[in-house]
């Protein structure tokens, strides 16, 4: 049901960090966020990892069946006369996108952030709920009830 669009993304990222001294992504070339995806009954529960990222640099945009987040880590602002000793912390722009089964219904996606974590909870559509159907045995009045 998820898909990385590139696997080797990371790799890129890393390296690029390492010989050029830059940022995690820019929004030409984003860099990747991890995410924890699982199923919880009827919803599908997908969590991204944004520490440190304000609420109103976040998107997140759903075109057909493709899941887009997008988020922007911006450096600290630091004080005037201040000189940064140690940065470790990467910022930039983060993106990810994952692709969605019919299954899930991308009308109805809500969207929580709290403590540096974005939760996106996707209903399963109603069409993708297992249901009952009726069998009438023939020459009978029975009628006995399969799972589909």
């Amino acid at each position: 049901m998820l898909m990385r669009t590139d696997p080797f993304r990371e790799l890129d990222r890393l390296t690029q960090q390492f010989f050029s001294g830059t940022p995690a992504g820019t929004w030409s070339r984003p860099t990747s966020m991890p995410l924890d995806a699982y199923r919880n009954g009827d919803e599908f529960v997908v969590a991204f990892d944004l520490p440190g990222v304000a609420p109103d640099a976040i998107e997140v945009d759903v075109e057909r069946n493709v899941l887009t987040v997008k988020a922007e880590r911006r450096p600290l602002d630091l004080p005037d006369g201040a000189q940064a000793h140690l940065t470790e912390r990467p910022y930039g722009v983060f993106s990810r996108q994952l692709f969605l089964g019919d299954a899930l219904d991308t009308d109805h996606i809500q969207a929580a952030y709290e403590n540096g974590i974005l939760v996106l909870r996707i209903p399963v559509a109603e069409k993708a709920k297992p249901r009952k159907v009726q069998v009438a045995v023939e020459g009978t009045q029975q009628k006995k009830a399969i799972d589909v």
